[in-house]
């Protein structure tokens, strides 16, 4: 969307019409806009409006009811934090005891209305124009919440007693960034800034390495109902863990923290269970949490796929019956599948280069019955775990 566009809306007719607008189908989306061109109304506004029924209809996983009065834009959604971890961050903010937060690298505002929403003053700041202008917008119903167009690092931090920062880490054409450095703002600038400001909270990529991590950081990474979507930096009074590392898994709107020693587990036979710990325990390194939940042992030293003989269903992981153990061979693994009629095949896989999409045109099932395989080394072997889940 582009400035025209953004002023079109804001025009209390082009308000009107987006407010008027059906829920977005694809398929409509061409005759509906030929027919409001047709009536009389401008192009311009027309375009603008069906951009934002269509990045709405798209946000209501990430921002649930909320995106229905929003104005996004394509990359400000895609940066965007889950209304439901925001919320999380939000409560670290209040937990410590803060009263004004400065998000300095605001966006379209998701952090900073889930900051507003629970009472805590707001300093919202965006280098962008533009998006500066949503944010307000959407921040619209917040009276303690101000927004700045300016770069977050230049920011007056007179009286705030929190910062938090969500560094863009995507070139302007959407290209992922590794180096730090070249985020925006630049990682090394925002962590300087904990010495005015002690609380202070940064939002990084799950992938971020173990290496790159303050000593003094407790990172918790998070995930939703199974996809791992960000690292959560915090400092100070905003990490009364202190420093280390955790979990946080939700699954149906409920909380679960892994946290504790990082030992690594021992291996031990593959046992009647297979457990696949959520992505975010495996990127804390605290798989040794869920082995000692179950009273099992990793499959393999290098591999994070823990087996029991007990049944001990946890949230933070997924449970797996164990029905068969063969040796990794295409014909072996083609004969036994045939042999059980399998025509839809889930594949699982773990420390092998084997390629699911591949392997199952390989496997050319045929059949009404289902199964599920897991592809993973056990003490140093490849393979084929037959399961089923618990």
């Amino acid at each position: 969307m582009d400035a025209a566009g953004l002023t079109a809306l804001l025009a209390p007719e082009g308000w009107a019409l987006l407010s008027a607008l059906p829920p977005y189908d694809e398929k409509l989306a061409m005759p509906l806009s030929e027919r409001m061109r047709a009536e009389g109304l401008d192009p311009v506004l027309v375009a603008a409006a069906l951009t934002q029924s269509r990045l709405r209809a798209r946000a209501h996983d990430k921002l649930g009811d909320f995106a229905d009065g929003m104005l996004l834009t394509q990359a400000g959604l895609e940066q965007a934090t889950r209304l439901e971890v925001a919320a999380h961050h939000a409560r670290r903010y209040r937990d410590a005891g803060l009263a004004h937060v400065a998000d300095l690298t605001c966006g379209i505002g998701a952090d900073s209305m889930a900051l507003a929403a629970i009472g805590l003053r707001v300093t919202a700041c965006e280098v962008d124009e533009m998006t500066a202008a949503i944010a307000t917008v959407n921040l619209r119903h917040f009276p303690e919440a101000t927004v700045r167009h300016e770069d977050g690092l230049a920011t007056d931090l007179d009286g705030v007693d929190g910062i938090y920062a969500d560094p863009a880490r995507r070139t302007s054409s959407g290209a992922r960034l590794f180096d730090p450095a070249a985020y925006a703002p630049p990682l090394d600038a925002v962590l300087a800034l904990r010495s005015r400001v002690p609380a202070l909270g940064l939002k990084l990529g799950p992938g971020v390495p173990h290496a790159a991590l303050p000593a003094d950081a407790h990172t918790q990474w998070v995930s939703v109902d199974g996809d791992v979507v960000e690292a959560g930096l915090w400092f100070g009074p905003l990490a009364p863990e202190g420093p280390g590392r955790s979990a946080l898994v939700l699954v149906g709107g409920q909380g679960h923290v892994v946290s504790g020693s990082t030992d690594h587990p021992d291996a031990r036979p593959l046992g009647a269970y297979l457990y696949e710990p959520d992505g975010a325990v495996i990127r804390a390194g605290l798989v040794g949490r869920t082995a000692a939940e179950v009273r099992g042992g990793l499959v393999d030293p290098t591999i994070a796929y823990v087996t029991s003989d007990e049944l001990h269903p946890v949230p933070t992981a997924t449970a797996y019956r164990v029905l068969d153990d063969l040796p990794f061979g295409l014909k072996r693994l083609r004969s036994y599948l045939r042999e059980r009629g399998v025509g839809k095949l889930t594949i699982k896989k773990r420390g092998t280069a084997v390629v699911p999409e591949q392997l199952r045109r390989q496997l050319d099932l045929s059949g009404d019955a289902t199964g599920t395989i897991v592809l993973t080394r056990i003490a140093g072997q490849q393979r084929v775990l037959v399961v089923e889940p618990v």
